[in-house]
């Protein structure tokens, strides 16, 4: 038997018998008291560490090998999870409204409450069938590809490719639907997967699904709804300032039949397979003609950059904040390029599957200005894992999801063209007013144009959690919320089979989406209090904390907090504030918010 299976096997068989260790077991008949919460907490944290390491590395086998041995074991290790939190959540509740509890305790307990966004069913077969159909449907996503009638296949990159490079409407729809036929049997699993998610979550005392990711913020859910659409109000005109320039150039590219003057941007010919991002329309929107470009792609290309050195560069900027360098096994462990033997999950991410400093990184690195972006948010993430393990293990996580996503994007801030000419990719740095704008309007593309993307994602979730959404619905909200929040349409007649969400690696991969929101406003807060704390002065855009001791400083106080605070404690560590602002990302951004007001001074903005 496979070694790991071993192992998966035994976690799974002792979770589902509850052992004599496990917190079951150890609950004491009678009235709760804080010792036996203490002790409690402390068995939780050791069987947590075995369920959640067996999960991690199964995991990161079966992402960077899609076999269906592979599959079989991470279906098996997650349903071990499943089946100890089936019981450790329901138990945690006996200390409910206990007295005299030390903080720490409490805070676990509460955090334990919230420990999975996918609470499997107590019933044994069912949970298993969840583990199968969670651990199908990323299966589904990693191995999509399209054949043609001879046999010749393109995957997820190849057809991003496409969209990426190609201003032939016809080539674009064809790769952008191509895509979208991976997705439709993915939806009996999704609706099965919703079913038993919300029968977990009901078990441990929960609404549904939505009702639960909304509750993991410190607050009560409908509060941070409410938080979450006033973030939105504060970045909303900056949205269609940009929606209603890039239509514009559209509309001249392709015509108003194919581009209404006033309606929604056709989502297959924004230059991402998603529509979630426009960084690759900046040839067609480039404000100033021949000014010099902060994209080094080329320069990493003429080097050549390999993948390692692409990722030491990005180290050397976090070890120049006086933070330490990658462990020898991040080294040793990771995944920097794609195989050439066997079927892997490109979509880059970060590891620490170990919760011992076991860092990691899993991406197919190109030698591109978009990958070199990429693999600072990736480090960031590591860097956070790295300065917060020797914590309890629920105490492992950002602040608030948001968190974990914000530092490395923070981070990436930083690379200005005074930062790329200091490290070599960039021969001259310049910073004319019209060099500013067109600086502006490549990060624009990406973070601006991200925002309605990064809101309305969960929002589709919480309508089909809550059962607002019927299933055979499921598409057709899914453009609905797409038209409303982001002024962007299909390009024509979906098909009746359509599960267009299912395209899109976060949803069968059931990783909640508002954290990227959420990062979207926090990385320009701390980039804000970090380049105040490395005494810059100037406009915020210009600021690169590169080198600043005092700014690593500030950023590793708040990483070594993980999650063993609320959240406005750490915001207010690194920020001094302790309410997410995103005043700092429309300061970021005036410069080129005024350029685009003058731009569409005669223009109908907003969209039918």
């Amino acid at each position: 038997m496979n070694s790991n299976l071993s192992v998966v096997l035994a976690v799974a068989l002792a979770a589902c018998t509850h052992p004599a260790s496990s917190p079951v077991e150890t609950v004491a008949a009678g009235p709760a008291t804080p010792a036996e919460a203490s002790a409690f907490v402390a068995q939780v944290d050791k069987d947590l560490r075995k369920v959640w390491v067996a999960e991690g590395l199964t995991a990161w086998d079966h992402q960077t090998n899609l076999t269906d041995e592979n599959e079989a074991i991470a279906s098996a290790a997650s349903e071990a999870t499943m089946a100890y939190l089936s019981t450790a959540i329901p138990a945690a509740a006996r200390f409910d409204g206990v007295q005299g509890l030390a903080p720490d305790v409490a805070r676990q307990l509460e955090l334990l409450k919230r420990a999975t966004v996918l609470p499997a069913p107590a019933d044994a077969e069912r949970r298993a069938e969840l583990a199968n159909v969670t651990t199908r449907l990323s299966s589904l996503y990693g191995k999509g590809e399209v054949c043609d009638d001879a046999g010749k296949c393109r995957d997820l990159g190849d057809l991003e490719e496409v969209l990426a490079t190609s201003r032939d409407w016809d080539a674009q729809l064809e790769a952008w639907e191509a895509w979208r036929t991976v997705s439709p049997p993915m939806k009996p699993l999704y609706e099965r997967f919703v079913e038993l998610g919300n029968e977990g979550t009901r078990e441990i005392g929960f609404a549904d699904m939505g009702d639960l990711w909304r509750g993991g913020y410190d607050m009560p859910p409908q509060d941070f709804e409410v938080e979450v659409d006033r973030l939105w109000a504060q970045l909303k005109p900056l949205y269609e300032q940009l929606h209603c320039h890039v239509r514009a150039k559209l509309n001249e590219e392709y015509g108003d039949t194919r581009v209404p003057p006033h309606g929604r941007i056709p989502a297959h010919i924004t230059g991402n397979m998603w529509a979630q991002s426009w960084e690759n329309l900046y040839p067609l929107v480039e404000p100033y003609r021949g000014q010099p470009s902060i994209d080094v792609t080329a320069t990493l290309q003429e080097k050549p950059y390999t993948p390692v050195e692409m990722v030491k560069a990005g180290e050397s900027f976090f070890t120049s904040l006086g933070l330490d360098p990658l462990p020898e096994t991040f080294w040793e462990r990771s995944m920097f390029e794609q195989p050439e033997d066997r079927k892997v999950v490109c979509h880059a991410s970060a590891w620490d599957p170990g919760l011992n400093n076991d860092l990691r990184i899993k991406m197919c690195i190109r030698p591109t200005m978009d990958d070199y972006t990429t693999i600072h948010h990736e480090l960031g993430h590591d860097y956070y894992y790295h300065y917060y393990y020797m914590l309890p293990v629920l105490y492992q996580q950002g602040a608030n999801d948001g968190f974990h996503e914000a530092i490395g994007d923070a981070i990436a801030l930083s690379i200005t063209p005074s930062h790329l000419q200091k490290v070599g990719l960039l021969q001259s740095a310049s910073t004319s007013d019209e060099a500013v704008i067109n600086q502006q309007m490549q990060l624009a593309l990406a973070k601006i144009a991200f925002l309605p993307f990064g809101r309305m994602i969960d929002q589709w979730r919480w309508e089909v959690f809550s059962g607002r959404v019927k299933p055979e619905d499921y598409n057709t909200r899914w453009w609905e919320l797409r038209a409303e929040y982001q002024g962007v349409g299909a390009p024509g007649p979906r098909p009746a089979d359509a599960f267009d969400p299912g395209a899109k690696y976060h949803i069968p991969a059931n990783t909640p989406y508002t954290r990227y929101f959420l990062a979207a406003v926090l990385q320009f807060q701390f980039h804000k209090s970090l380049c105040e704390a490395a005494g810059q002065e100037g406009l915020l855009h210009e600021c690169s904390i590169y080198g600043s001791k005092e700014a690593g400083e500030r950023l590793q106080a708040t990483l070594a907090l993980g999650a063993s605070k609320p959240w406005p404690d750490a915001l207010e560590a690194i920020t001094g504030a302790r309410q997410m602002d995103a005043q700092p990302m429309v300061d970021y951004f005036e410069p080129l918010m005024a350029w685009l007001k003058e731009q569409n001074r005669d223009r109908q903005c907003g969209w039918e």
